[in-house]
């Protein structure tokens, strides 16, 4: 059987071939401008390398890309003047499919003593090219080596079949005409173009020039110069020291349109072995019901490749904005490849040391700054801790919590060490300075500091807390009757117990006597910590039947008050009286506890209306 084996390599029928390029290369044709600047791009920088090698010796030059639309002639050109072909290069690289001249230039000369690339050469696959082909009936390559061979033209259609001629081009470098087909006549309008430079190459390493050549032929316009459409030395390619504030705010609302200045920025700069760069924002949100769609852009050697990945950032970062520039992933990264690549789980994992470094490094060099930004990253720290807990660990020291008495902020541990000879692990709270007034003017009057936690992530961070805290318990000021509230204990009173219930219409309703050290209040009304916790919970993720959970409210009545006292009398002497005051004081109790429902305010006015007609 050994006999009849054969080897061989599969060809490729350029009459098939070509259709599929047309169709299926890239999923957003756009792209072929991308790829055709970046073409020019490694070009030059061939040529860089080659000089500063000592290879070759050229003169001070400035080096650029020039993009030029003429609607008259269906043509938009990219030129450089870089290294350029010779014939034999041409044939070689051009018209090979997927045979990479830049894979060739980087193991001849951009090794380091390791053999690892260095950085700067875009292209590594040999298709970019060919994505001329889908906005094209004709693609012209015109080229002159900077060795001084004989400059050659090529000439390839839309079925690629191609001829090669002799060119009369003088200048060294290499430029594509692409005669754009009549489907993407789009092409040929000059913002359109503008518009695709703007996104895939506003910062490549080289200058880009764009000139639109039906301004000649406007009648009593000047001719306009050729427009840079890039910065070649963005931002993140800087070193922090030489970046400004102003420098990173403008950078910011360039990049992502947005006129608000951003809260604070981490700006990355990772060497061997994760080698990214980047610069990551915090956002300022008007409110956190705010709808924000965070950005991340993600570059390749300062070529765009897409927008928004969130495979390199973690999920509880994406309401963050920001450039990742990784010359370890390829220009044709895909989702697929993100998900699954380990490299990728490197980055995230060192953006989240970054980001928890400075928020720590805020926290420690200046706390009086720190503290007023805060209450606008508080949404982004806090579900980082709940999403991942070698961040919560992280920044656990430098999360803050808002008094509800005073503008003062508090860590975890600064409240535990200023409270614990009154309340040890204890953590009092309120979640809404108007509804609790009740509740909070008790517990301050006491000396109880009362921690103001009143948005909807709140309660699970607490529950991480907690976990993380053995012996630590939140506490909100109306889930029950602390010690530190009261003067002693109280004896039952089961006729009283009868009356409230009967009163409120509620049998089951749980009532408990306590000695307050408020006199003037005469009853007020607790929930359960954690099955109150459980029901926002459920209300939060709108799960069936969260609103029919019924509020389990237990009422305790202060005995420490003479309006207490009163009750006891009506009690033994007119119990149609004591019901009705144990109505009035149900009804306030309910009153400073929650919104009443309709029902229960026309109850309540109408005990008052009597009331008032007994005067």
């Amino acid at each position: 059987m050994a006999e009849n084996m054969k080897k061989g390599g599969i060809s490729v029928d350029s009459e098939h071939l070509f259709p599929i390029i047309k169709k299926w290369l890239y999923s957003d044709k756009d792209i072929f401008l991308r790829e055709i600047v970046s073409n020019g791009c490694d070009a030059v920088t061939k040529l860089k390398r080659l000089d500063s090698l000592g290879q070759i010796s050229l003169p001070e030059q400035d080096y650029r890309i020039d993009v030029v639309l003429d609607k008259t002639a269906g043509t938009l050109t990219v030129s450089d003047n870089g290294i350029g072909m010779t014939a034999e290069e041409l044939e070689k690289y051009i018209c090979n499919i997927a045979l990479s001249g830049a894979v060739e230039f980087i193991q001849k000369y951009e090794n380091d003593e390791s053999g690892k690339p260095q950085e700067g050469i875009i292209g590594h696959f040999g298709l970019g090219f060919y994505s001329a082909f889908m906005v094209s009936d004709t693609v012209t390559v015109e080229s002159k080596s900077y060795t001084g061979a004989p400059a050659v033209k090529w000439v390839c259609n839309s079925d690629g079949e191609y001829e090669t001629f002799p060119s009369d081009r003088e200048e060294r470098g290499t430029s594509v005409i692409m005669k754009i087909t009549e489907d993407e006549k789009e092409l040929l309008d000059g913002y359109k173009i503008k518009e695709i430079l703007d996104k895939y190459c506003s910062f490549m390493p080289v200058p880009v020039f764009f000139y639109d050549a039906e301004n000649d032929d406007r009648e009593g316009d000047e001719k306009k110069e050729p427009e840079q459409v890039n910065d070649t030395k963005p931002l993140w390619m800087k070193q922090p020291s030489e970046c400004t504030e102003d420098d990173y705010k403008a950078f910011y609302k360039k990049v992502f349109k947005d006129y608000r200045d951003p809260l604070f920025w981490v700006h990355i700069n990772a060497e061997y072995p994760l080698n990214f760069k980047g610069i990551i924002y915090f956002p300022k949100l008007n409110s956190e019901y705010e709808p924000l769609e965070g950005q991340v852009k993600l570059y390749y050697n300062q070529v765009f490749v897409a927008d928004n990945i969130k495979e390199v950032i973690p999920d509880y970062l994406l309401m963050l904005r920001g450039v990742l520039d990784c010359p370890e992933l390829p220009l044709n990264v895909s989702r697929s490849y993100l998900q699954n690549n380990g490299y990728v789980a490197k980055i995230a994992a060192h953006i989240v040391k970054k980001v928890a470094d400075k928020l720590n490094g805020m926290f420690n060099t200046d706390r009086e700054k720190y503290e007023k930004l805060y209450n606008d990253i508080k949404i982004f720290v806090e579900y980082g801790c709940i999403r991942d807990k070698k961040f919560f660990d992280r920044v656990k020291g430098s999360v803050l919590f808002s008094s509800a008495l005073d503008d003062k902020s508090y860590t975890l541990d600064e409240y535990l060490e200023e409270c614990r000879e009154k309340h040890e692990n204890k953590v009092f709270y309120a979640t809404d300075k108007k509804t609790q007034a009740q509740y909070i003017s008790m517990y301050q009057a006491q000396g109880v500091k009362i921690l103001l936690l009143d948005r909807p992530l709140d309660t699970q961070f607490v529950q991480t807390i907690e976990a993380d805290r053995s012996g630590v318990s939140f506490i909100r000021v109306d889930s029950d009757v602390d010690d530190v509230l009261k003067n002693g204990e109280a004896a039952e009173n089961e006729k009283l117990k009868e009356l409230f219930k009967k009163a409120s219409g509620k049998d089951d309703l749980e009532v408990s006597f306590a000695a307050l050290k408020d006199e003037k209040t005469p009853a007020i009304l607790n929930e359960d910590e954690h099955e109150r916790r459980f029901a926002d919970m459920m209300r939060m993720y709108r799960m069936d039947g969260a609103d029919d959970i019924p509020s389990k409210a237990k009422l305790v009545v202060n005995t420490s008050s003479s309006l207490y006292k009163k009750l006891e009398e009506l009690a033994g002497t007119d119990e149609a009286k004591a019901e009705k005051l144990c109505g009035y004081v149900f009804s306030l109790a309910t009153l400073a506890h929650r919104q009443l429902t309709a029902d229960e305010l026309k109850a309540f006015l109408e005990s008052q209306y009597e009331l008032l007609s007994l005067i």
